[in-house]
């Protein structure tokens, strides 16, 4: 219920953004279920993980307290942060416009440098693919 800036981690930690459509979804609850279970690796390496997604505060926090979550889930209500990244998509489908987040990590260094951008990824097994990422980045 507070606004967070990546500004904060700058110069101090590495981030790991990454964007999912919507809590309680299999695919979305699989992939935070993960990042949250590798949580201490990733803060061995000083990194944060942050989910995003267009869900509201409350909805995250049933989402994280329902699935035992660590990992800090931020609400992007109006799509802007979605945006300004590019994983926010509307695609026609059966003629219809149809607003969609594409599954999508960034990994970010302390310098605020995006070094990989992922995008629509796999849920399983994708935490453990973006560990070591962060393993590879150098200081």
């Amino acid at each position: 219920m507070e606004t967070v800036s990546l500004a904060k981690f700058k110069g101090r930690k590495n981030v790991v953004l990454y964007f999912y459509a919507k809590d309680g979804t299999p695919g979305c609850t699989l992939q935070a279920i993960e990042f949250s279970d590798h949580e201490e690796h990733f803060a061995a390496h000083d990194c944060v993980v942050v989910g995003v997604s267009c869900d509201d505060c409350i909805t995250h926090a049933e989402f994280r307290d329902e699935n035992g979550l660590s990992v800090t889930l931020l609400a992007d209500a109006e799509g802007e942060v979605c945006r300004k990244y590019g994983v926010w998509r509307e695609p026609e489908v059966n003629g219809q416009r149809r607003s969609c987040v594409v599954r999508s990590t960034f990994v970010i260094d302390k310098k605020g440098v995006v070094r990989h951008a992922l995008y629509g990824v796999t849920p399983r097994g994708h935490a453990a693919e973006v560990l070591e990422l962060v393993r590879g980045l150098k200081e």
